[in-house]
C-alpha cells in the first residue's frame, strides 16, 4: 500500500454532537456516557480529520470535503454492535472502527451493520425495476491499539466463521485491521499525524495510569500533550469530556481484561473436572481461551442471559462447552 504524506488538519474544530441518544451507561464514576463517545470519534467525526484518515490509508491527497457524506446511524446500537464512522466518498462506503480488542466476529458485525446503512440509502428504489441499482463499494477498517500482542496488518474474513468451508464462498466480507500502536505501521501514522498523536496520547494515557490514580492519570496525559503539541488543539477545546470519555475508555478496557482471565481459569476447571482427554486438553492449553470465544460471541450476538447464565450455572456451561468441543472436533 503506497502512501504520501497527507494534509492532516490540526485545527481539529469539535462542534457538540446534538443527537440525543437513550443508550447510556455507567461504570460507578457517576458519570454517563454515550454509547457513540470515544476519543478516537470525536476527533475523526469532523470531515476534514476523516478525510486526513482516508488520504493516508489510500495514498490520496484529497482537501475537499464537499462530497464526504457520513452515513453513521444515528443512536445505533444495531444488535449490540455500534459503530464509530461510516461514511461515502469517492464512490466508497467505508466502516472506519477502533477497538483495543481483536474481536474475530467483526467481518460479521460489519455484514449486518452495512445492510442497515444500504437499507437506508436505497429505501426510495426499486428492487424489482429492470434497472441496475448502484451502490457505493464497501471497504471495512479496524484500527487496533489494545495492549495485547497484534500484527502491523491482518486480515479478517467473514468465510473463516462459515460451519461450511468453500473454495470460493458466494458471500465474502473482509476487514483490514491495522495495528496504530507506536512502534507499528510508522507510514500510516506518519502520514496521518492526528492518527499518530492520538497513538501518543493513549500511551501517555496507559503509561501514567500504571503509578498513578486513573483520573489523576489521564488529567496529567491531557495536560502533558496539550504542552507538547500533542492533539493540543483538541484536548484543549474539550479537556472536561476528553478526560471523561478517557476514564470510561481505560476501565472498559481494564474490565475486559479482568473478564478474560476469570474465563481462562473458569475454562481451565472446566477442563479438568470434565476428565476427558480432549476435555483436559483444551482445560490446559485452550480451555479459557474456547470458553472466552463462545462467551465473546453470545456477547456480540446481545444474549447477555445466556452469558449470565454460563457464568453461574456450571451444568449449562458444561453442556455449551460440550457441544463447542463436539464441533471443533468434527471432520470438516
Amino acid at each position: 500500500m503506497q502512501m504520501n504524506k497527507t494534509k492532516a488538519s490540526k485545527n481539529t474544530q469539535t462542534t457538540q454532537d446534538k443527537t440525543n441518544t437513550s443508550e447510556t451507561w455507567t461504570n460507578g464514576t457517576g458519570l454517563q456516557r454515550n454509547y457513540k463517545d470515544t476519543i478516537f470519534r470525536m476527533i475523526f467525526r469532523e470531515k476534514e480529520n476523516l478525510l486526513s484518515l482516508y488520504n493516508a490509508l489510500n495514498g490520496t491527497t484529497y482537501e475537499e470535503t464537499d462530497s464526504l457524506e457520513i452515513t453513521t446511524l444515528d443512536n445505533a446500537v444495531y444488535m449490540n454492535y455500534k459503530n464509530d464512522i461510516s461514511f461515502v466518498f469517492d464512490f466508497e462506503l467505508l466502516l472506519y472502527e477502533h477497538q483495543s480488542t481483536c474481536n474475530p466476529n467483526m467481518p460479521l458485525r460489519d455484514l449486518l451493520y452495512v445492510t442497515r446503512v444500504l437499507q437506508n440509502r436505497i429505501k426510495d428504489e426499486n428492487l424489482y425495476s429492470k434497472s441496475l441499482i448502484k451502490i457505493p463499494t464497501p471497504r471495512f477498517v479496524v484500527f487496533y491499539n489494545g495492549t495485547g500482542s497484534q500484527p502491523e496488518r491482518q486480515v479478517l474474513y467473514l468465510s473463516d466463521a462459515f460451519e461450511k468451508k468453500q473454495d470460493e464462498p458466494a458471500l465474502e466480507l473482509s476487514v483490514i485491521v491495522y495495528n496504530v500502536n507506536l512502534g507499528y505501521n510508522h507510514e500510516l501514522l506518519n502520514a496521518c499525524c492526528l492518527l499518530k498523536e492520538y497513538a501518543q496520547y493513549v500511551a501517555q494515557v496507559r503509561a501514567y495510569a500504571e503509578e498513578l490514580p486513573l483520573r489523576e492519570a489521564v488529567e496529567k496525559a491531557v495536560d502533558n500533550c496539550i504542552k507538547n503539541n500533542i492533539l493540543s488543539d483538541f484536548l484543549a477545546k474539550n479537556r472536561a469530556e476528553a478526560i471523561a470519555v478517557s476514564i470510561f475508555e481505560y476501565d472498559e478496557e481494564k474490565h475486559i481484561k479482568s473478564e478474560r482471565k476469570e474465563w481462562r481459569e473458569i475454562g481451565y476447571r472446566e477442563g479438568h473436572d470434565a476428565g476427558r482427554e480432549e476435555g483436559l486438553a483444551a482445560g490446559r492449553e485452550e480451555g479459557g481461551d474456547t470458553l472466552a470465544v463462545l462467551l465473546q460471541s453470545l456477547t456480540a450476538a446481545g444474549k447477555t442471559e445466556e452469558v449470565n447464565r454460563v457464568l453461574l450455572d456450571s451444568d449449562y456451561r458444561k453442556k455449551l462447552l460440550a457441544s463447542y468441543f463436539q464441533k471443533e472436533n468434527s471432520p470438516v
